[in-house]
């Protein structure tokens, strides 16, 4: 019996439905593993399918392509090191299962189905697939491995199980996507199931875009008592080899590789580039366009899309009406400048014009209003669509979170689009981003270093500029108050009284508890974009369009 184990761990950006780029990628980490003399190459949950797949993985035909393509990665993989693969399966009980499968020798070895299926936040697992019996380890060359699938090692029940049956250490697949502060969650609970067990413990998790989620890496390796030994850098894809040697007192991770996690400000950032660059790498876009008002929203999105596909792909267009101010047009074509993008000048009067002449004999006998200034923000959205149409440029939306809580985007004109990066990221912290991004540089960024967003649109008063002398706090409380407030009632998922309590006016949240509600149909139709906290708007927090119920405190 070896006293010595080796482990290539994939920490790899898998693509749903691209079976088969997905199995080239899991041959490439066999590969390397074998080459490196691995007794076992790990790649995390549901790699073949791309995670998460939500209805595809029940398509009969899908189903069955992902078998045929297992199938054949076990048969490339039969002379050397064991693969260990997540894919549906499935079982003897005709039920589907969020599997993770052992391909060994040209074959299937062994398949373990996940226990706890969550059902909660973006996790919709009940309703696809279904749960077995908890199952013991796997023996891979000799030692006993036990195998819980992501939410199984968040409960003690699963890790118990497999050390009473002989688990000699324990390695965790994970779709684990990113929300702020979520790694400290994922190490504090497998610090507890080492503890618990006293078994070391490798926790595998995928990196890249899929949607609205963006799945961080941060692979890492746990040494009984909770000794950290290898920690791989959160959103890179890596593959790393882990040694284990048995001691006397049982298995013990050699320390490896140690990259220190991004501080909070950072990982939002690479979350919305790396969620901006899958989403067109993966949709097969090439190209952005967004409009550029000389605003700080259209200012970051400039930005982020530069840092996540480069200048020459990016096309900022300014569409100015007589209520653009000139410090609008500078900044505007600063931030181009500065990015080194290309910048389009569309003045949208005269097309506004053939509007209000064309709906006059209706609207003879009101008086101007919202009407007016949403035609502006419409027709903007119609030129800009026309663009995104001729040249195959996909239209980046701009709202932030404050604005799409409340409703203050125009449906069918700024709203328009195919993604919004800055989507769950709230104004206050827009602010935060740019001044940020100002300041910082990484290797992962396309665009240039230095001050690319100039400092007047980041400290003058925000404004949408549909009518003279217009600003955001003529309709909105100030953002630090608007922000507080939308943080009580949509992240924490709190009460008016919890507004109250926390200092906040009690008739100004009401009205901000309004509005948040009777934009629900908005946000039905708005373009997806990367979720950074646990109550994101889609798969986190999902309220019926009618409602007309309010909190009575």
């Amino acid at each position: 019996m070896s006293d010595r184990f080796r482990i290539t761990l994939a920490q790899l950006n898998p693509t749903v439905g691209d079976l088969a780029g997905n199995a080239a990628k899991a041959r490439a980490a066999w590969d390397a593993g074998k080459a490196a003399g691995a007794d076992l190459v790990a790649l995390p949950e549901m790699f073949l399918t791309g995670y998460q797949a939500q209805d595809l993985i029940i398509k009969p035909a899908f189903i069955a392509a992902a078998q045929t393509e297992l199938d054949a990665l076990a048969l490339a993989c039969t002379d050397g090191p064991a693969l260990c693969i997540g894919a549906p399966c499935v079982g003897e009980d005709l039920k589907l299962h969020n599997s993770y499968f052992t391909l060994q020798g040209g074959k299937i070895a062994s398949v373990v189905h996940k226990y706890f299926l969550p059902n909660f936040n973006v996790f919709d697992e009940v309703r696809l697939f279904s749960r077995d019996m908890m199952q013991g380890p796997v023996a891979i060359n000799g030692v006993r491995i036990g195998m819980p699938i992501c939410e199984d090692a968040w409960y003690p029940d699963v890790v118990e199980a497999l050390e009473e049956s002989g688990a000699e250490f324990i390695l965790v697949p994970n779709g684990s996507p990113y929300f702020r502060d979520k790694f400290e969650t994922r190490l504090n609970h497998m610090v507890a199931r080492v503890i618990e067990s006293g078994l070391p413990l490798i926790y595998l998790n995928m990196v890249g875009g899929q949607d609205d989620q963006v799945f961080d890496g941060g692979s890492f390796v746990l040494n009984p008592g909770g000794v950290p030994a290898v920690q791989l850098a959160a959103f890179d894809e890596v593959i790393s080899h882990v040694d284990l040697e048995r001691t006397d007192t049982g298995w013990r991770a050699r320390d490896g590789e140690f990259t220190p996690q991004p501080d909070a400000m950072e990982q939002d950032y690479r979350v919305m580039v790396t969620a901006l660059r899958d989403y067109m790498a993966k949709t097969g876009f090439k190209k952005v366009l967004l409009g550029l008002s000389g605003g700080i929203d259209s200012a970051i999105v400039a930005t982020i899309a530069v840092d996540a596909i480069g200048a020459d792909n990016v096309r900022c267009v300014m569409l100015p009406s007589e209520y653009t101010s000139q410090e609008s047009l500078d900044d505007a074509k600063a931030v181009a400048e500065n990015l080194g993008c290309r910048y389009d000048f569309l003045p949208i009067g005269k097309t506004r014009n053939a509007v209000t002449d064309t709906l006059a004999p209706l609207f003879e006998g009101t008086q101007p209003d919202l009407t007016e200034e949403n035609i502006q923000s419409r027709i903007r959205g119609l030129l800009l669509m026309g663009l995104s149409n001729k040249f195959g440029e996909m239209l980046l939306t701009t709202g932030n979170k404050s604005e799409v809580a409340v409703g203050y985007a125009t449906i069918y004109g700024d709203m328009a689009g195919g993604y919004n990066p800055i989507k769950d990221m709230y104004k206050t912290r827009v602010f935060d981003a740019c001044r940020w991004r100002n300041t910082h540089h990484c290797d992962w960024m396309i665009g240039p270093e230095g001050d690319v967003i100039p400092d007047r649109i980041i400290t003058k008063p925000p404004s949408a500029e549909l009518r003279a002398d217009q600003k955001d706090s003529d309709s909105l409380p100030n953002y630090p108050v608007l922000d507080g407030i939308l943080n009580i009632l949509v992240d924490e998922d709190g009460s008016i009284a919890d507004c109250v309590a926390a200092g906040y006016d009690r008739t100004e949240a009401k009205r901000i508890e309004n509005l948040l509600y009777i934009s629900e149909y908005k946000r039905f139709q708005s373009a997806p974009g990367p979720r950074l906290s646990k109550r994101a708007f889609w798969l986190d927090r999902r309220y019926p369009i009618v409602n007309r119920w309010r909190d009575p405190s």
